[in-house]
């Protein structure tokens, strides 16, 4: 009898999803705005209510991960998801899109955790290696999904819709047929469930270690937002066509496919790195990448800027899920899973927003100089955490 979900078919899971979900959220403010005529600051808050949607998903899905049937809540996930496309695919005028798409945010945020979560639950493979190819498959899920969708959105909105549905009926089919050993999960107290249920608190150490991190994912996504979000008028301001920009983000997702296979080599093949090394690591290309920004006038300066962000990305992301999973027990691992994806999500919530006031109150160049010293001091911060708590902490399996 199979124990446990087999990996290959988590990554099938998150990769259609990555795919169904890279269909919807390109085109969202180019189809508000172009076809349906709905202003930009209108689009905001729309996005705003998705992210604020991806986050109630997360928190709730990860606390009932830790209390009910995994396999369960991951098939009413997929399937509020999947019942929702159908919606935007029938009704994807105003205001409907609108209430759509909050939904999408939470089944988002809900499917993610329980992915994550069930990531978790893997005893069969090294959890930094779970983490690392669930970031790969998500981030290929990306590379199909963006490089799809403005071919399709020609076409047909709805055949984009009706795409979307098709993934998530899939991702139903994989759920219903390989997911059930999560039902398995064990739910009775053991020892460990005992010692920390989930209404018993983490060590002191773990604690602040864990907090520390949630901070970090916040403020990582509130300065990458700005690539995504206000990077493009900055460019195309100094005469860059937009294409170019686009192109940065191909080149993007090349890189994290390539990086996350030398991850898993590395790891598999190099013996007592600490996760955390690989996140401060991350950290410090991500930093670098807004001090060359401070200067850069010239498209090369930007390529070399986006290699810097995404050799930090690629390293640092899939890096903090797998040291969350290491400081939590078991009991509680699905609700800290989930608090990994709403506090990321915060932070890309948050992000334009942030980097609109700064360059309306200042210039780009402020903004760019904000970040660098905000992840600059985040660096500062969880280094003196870590190596105040370290000797502390309490690792579980």
């Amino acid at each position: 009898m199979q124990r446990e979900i087999r990996l290959r078919w988590l990554l099938t899971g998150a990769l259609l999803s990555s795919i169904g979900m890279s269909f919807i959220w390109p085109l969202t403010s180019i189809y508000l705005h172009n076809r349906l005529h709905i202003s930009l600051t209108v689009i905001g808050v729309v996005l705003l209510l998705n992210s604020l949607g991806s986050v109630i998903g997360s928190i709730v899905g990860g606390r009932l991960y830790d209390q009910s049937d995994p396999f369960r809540l991951t098939l009413f996930g997929v399937g509020l998801t999947g019942i929702v496309l159908i919606g935007l695919t029938i009704w994807h005028g105003w205001p409907a899109y609108c209430f759509w798409l909050a939904l999408l945010g939470i089944g988002s945020g809900w499917n993610i955790t329980m992915v994550n979560s069930l990531g978790t639950s893997l005893r069969s493979k090294d959890g930094r290696y779970v983490f690392t190819m669930l970031y790969f498959a998500q981030n290929v899920g990306v590379v199909v999904g963006t490089s799809l969708v403005g071919f399709i959105y020609d076409i047909s909105i709805t055949l984009l819709f009706l795409i979307a549905v098709i993934l998530y009926v899939l991702f139903f089919i994989v759920v219903l047929t390989k997911f059930q050993p999560a039902s398995k999960i064990a739910r009775t107290p053991s020892k460990e469930a005992t010692a920390a249920s989930p209404k018993a608190t983490l060590p002191a150490a773990n604690h602040l270690m864990l907090t520390t991190f949630f901070f970090a994912l916040l403020v990582f996504w509130l300065m990458y937002q700005q690539w995504s979000s206000n990077l493009s008028v900055y460019m195309t301001g100094l005469g860059i066509p937009l294409r170019n920009y686009s192109f940065l983000w191909t080149l993007n997702a090349a890189l994290i496919v390539v990086i996350q296979l030398f991850l898993n080599w590395f790891n598999e093949h190099v013996n007592g790195i600490r996760i955390i090394y690989q996140i401060l690591f991350g950290l410090v290309m991500v930093a670098i990448s807004f001090l060359i920004l401070i200067t850069a006038r010239t498209y090369p300066f930007f390529v070399i800027a986006m290699i810097a962000l995404t050799t930090g990305e690629a390293t640092a992301s899939p890096a903090i899920p797998a040291l969350v999973n290491d400081l939590t027990p078991r009991a509680i691992k699905g609700r800290y899973q989930g608090f990994v994806n709403s506090w990321g999500s915060v932070g890309r919530a948050l992000g334009p927003l942030f980097g609109g006031l700064v360059i309306d109150w200042f210039n780009y160049r402020s903004l760019f100089i904000i970040a660098a010293i905000g992840i600059l001091a985040l660096i500062a911060i969880l280094t003196a955490i870590w190596i105040k708590t370290r000797r502390d902490l309490i690792r579980y399996q």
